[in-house]
């Protein structure tokens, strides 16, 4: 079997090249992004994996099934990118729904110590030998309420994790999780009610029409004066012109972001020598109390590992067995696994 493979970077080939030999799948790494311009480099393989920011509309789709590719593996759990619709009854769209919840929690986890304690302005102050603590002054995870907007694994995990350091979680779901509200320090309750008692918001769902912009300027009006925003889902989750003026007008303390709405051009590549176009982002990075990373919560060798195993795995189940338990469906509305492991 060859797979065409997609905005490649280092870190991605080892595992890949490791179960992908383990199961005679070759595969062929492409650096550049999967779109209009450049999905003819699949031409001649079996199945194309892909990733957060390749984009699969209809053009793309169109090209893939006239080149006989049945199969579009997503080595991601976030299927935005792609037109889930249009795909239906075209093409088997296979994902990695989990891989490491443990990798992105801690990352949030990571963001929020960081900011709330200054640890990175500390960093770079001591590289400079300057070891003034004016202006350093943070504040007390324990005793908190942090809402938790998403919970899935991930959103469990980082809720074990916060109460680890002693605070009080208010969680929202479409679909709670059995057994998670204990009607103490873990309650599950409306948005209103989760924007109004939060001091720390994290998001951990994934981005559908109903979740685009759940942070906004009318969410966040509703929020503490002060609230801090973490997102390590998805850029649309947040509003970022909206987020941006809630900062300048101090409505919030601070944000730490791992994803960004327009990131798809800009994030997982050096941009280092180039003038920064977008305005909103370069304004976001440049506040004081606002940390960007480049969508790199997900990057742990465990979390490599999971993605890799569990897209061959995906390949070689549809290939060898006609469906795959992963295979995204339609036919259930885009936002969940197809129950009989069919698409079409």
């Amino acid at each position: 079997m060859k797979v065409a493979f997609f905005d490649t970077k280092p870190y991605d080939i080892p595992s890949f090249d490791r179960y992908g030999k383990e199961q005679g799948i070759t595969f062929k790494y492409f650096e550049t992004k999967l779109n209009e311009d450049t999905v003819d480099l699949a031409n001649g393989y079996d199945a194309v994996c892909a990733f957060v920011n390749d984009t699969v509309d209809a053009t793309v789709i169109d090209r893939l099934v006239a080149m006989n590719i049945r199969v579009l593996a997503l080595r991601c759990a976030g299927f935005n990118n792609v037109d889930m619709k249009y795909a239906y009854g075209k093409i088997h769209v296979l994902r990695v729904p989990a891989y490491s919840p443990y990798a992105v929690a801690e990352h949030a986890m990571a963001l929020l110590l960081t900011s709330i304690r200054r640890i990175h302005k500390a960093y770079i102050r001591s590289r400079d030998f300057n070891f003034s603590l004016s202006g350093l002054t943070g504040f007390d995870l324990y005793g908190k309420t942090v809402g938790v907007i998403g919970t899935g694994r991930i959103g469990r995990v980082f809720i074990d994790i916060c109460r680890g350091f002693g605070m009080k979680v208010l969680a929202y779901d479409k679909f709670p999780a059995k057994g998670l509200d204990n009607g103490d320090t873990i309650k599950y309750v409306e948005l209103d009610e989760l924007f109004a008692n939060s001091d720390i918001i994290s998001l951990h769902c994934p981005l559908t029409d109903e979740t685009y912009h759940t942070i906004d300027e009318v969410s966040l009006d509703k929020c503490k004066k002060g609230v801090v925003i973490l997102n390590t889902s998805r850029g649309a989750l947040v509003d970022a012109s909206a987020l941006l003026e809630g900062i300048k007008s101090r409505k919030v303390g601070a944000a730490c972001l791992d994803v960004y709405e327009e990131e798809s051009d800009l994030f997982f590549e050096d941009n280092s020598g180039h003038i920064m176009e977008d305005d909103v982002l370069a304004r976001l990075i440049s506040m004081p109390n606002v940390i960007v990373t480049s969508h790199q919560a997900f990057l742990t060798e465990e979390a490599l590992e999971n993605i890799a195993e569990t897209t061959v795995e995906n390949l070689v189940g549809f290939f060898e067995k006609g469906q795959c338990p992963n295979e995204l469906c339609y036919r259930c509305g885009g936002t969940e696994d197809c129950k009989d492991g069919k698409c079409f």
